[in-house]
């Protein structure tokens, strides 16, 4: 019996892990899921309260604790991860031990553009910056987190990713 075909998304916030992912998994068929999302139901309180009331070290153990539960679901699924996520508590190394982890490498400028558009959204590291002070947070972000994504075992680049630059990945991956 073949293991079920579990996909997690990493990269940079604003990369458009969960946008993508929802399409991804209508595409496959796959249920989705948002790790932040999953959080939040489970704990009944938003992520930014987490971080605002008990500090980031909480919120990493809670969200630790949600990924590998939902790394350890029976079926199929495509998961977007936080953009912290791989970072901490060897995350990064239990994604590519249950699943196919996929990078999505999106430039800085890009990011930029999108994070401008919903001015930073539900984005609490974002929100009161200067356009200046976002793109020098992007850069450092990606700094410290980018050794982390470059473990994933597939890497898409570019502005505008498609998934069917995904699917063709994935069977590339499959073959080799």
């Amino acid at each position: 019996m073949r293991k079920p075909l579990k996909i997690v998304l990493v990269g940079m916030p604003g990369s458009g892990k969960s946008t993508f992912g929802r399409k991804l998994a209508k595409e496959l068929n796959f249920v989705f899921v948002d790790l932040d999302h999953l959080i939040e139901k489970e704990e009944g309180r938003e992520i930014k309260d987490i971080f605002l009331n008990e500090g980031e070290g909480t919120f990493r153990e809670i969200e630790t604790k949600y990924l590998n539960k939902a790394l350890d679901f029976v079926e199929g699924f495509v998961l977007s991860t936080g953009g912290g996520t791989p970072c901490f508590n060897d995350n990064m190394d239990a994604i590519n031990q249950k699943s196919i982890s996929v990078y999505l490498d999106v430039p800085i400028n890009e990011i930029f553009k999108r994070l401008s558009k919903d001015s930073g959204g539900d984005r609490p590291m974002f929100s009161g910056l200067s356009s200046g002070e976002i793109t020098l947070k992007l850069k450092d972000l990606l700094a410290v987190r980018g050794q982390y994504y470059d473990m994933a075992k597939i890497k898409l680049s570019g502005e505008d990713i498609s998934t069917e630059l995904l699917v063709s990945e994935l069977l590339t991956y499959f073959r080799n």
